[in-house]
């Protein structure tokens, strides 16, 4: 019996496509180790320079390699900003590593409380203790090591975050009655 002649390169096509996507999938892998070894031996900027191209091909990663790339792009970002000294002009360098910082340990750690098992407990102390200090930045404290004000320690003490902004509801003192 003879087959098809339409089938032989059909097939021979979808064998070639499998191969290419697992080579693509594969290389997106070395490229994401790469990048850590470069992290693991302080070469900050070369992982950096790694993770930024890795970026727009992270949804080819599975849930365990989203959250470490998210992690280990957050902790080179990290990393980054306690090298540079505070910018005197503009734009501070510092604070664009710190935001960016934040932005990727949040990621990491939204995946991995979505699909646990990406990190492991060391990394995933490294990003609480890491986001604790990111978070200074934004609920006031800074990055100088002042008294933390994030939401949580602001409700156990019983006062709002301090932003440096009044609270919204909080009458002003024109708005006060005398007694």
């Amino acid at each position: 019996m003879r087959r098809p002649a339409f089938l032989f390169p059909t097939a021979l096509l979808l064998a070639l496509g499998a191969c290419l996507g697992a080579a693509g999938c594969s290389t997106y892998r070395s490229d994401l180790d790469r990048a850590r070894a470069h992290y693991d031996k302080n070469e900050y900027e070369q992982a950096l320079a790694l993770f930024r191209v890795l970026e727009p091909d992270v949804d080819s990663f599975s849930a365990g390699e989203q959250a470490q790339y998210a992690y280990s792009r957050g902790m080179t970002d990290y990393r980054l900003a306690s090298l540079v000294p505070p910018g005197a002009s503009v734009t501070d360098p510092k604070q664009g590593f710190r935001s960016n910082a934040r932005h990727w340990l949040a990621v990491s750690r939204a995946i991995e409380k979505e699909s646990p098992g990406g990190l492991s407990a060391d990394e995933k102390q490294r990003l609480e203790e890491a986001l604790l200090d990111l978070n200074k930045d934004v609920y006031g404290g800074g990055d100088s090591g002042a008294d933390a004000a994030t939401p949580k320690d602001a409700a156990l003490k019983g006062a709002a975050p301090t932003t440096g902004a009044p609270a919204k509801d909080a009458p002003s003192k024109a708005e006060i009655p005398p007694d």
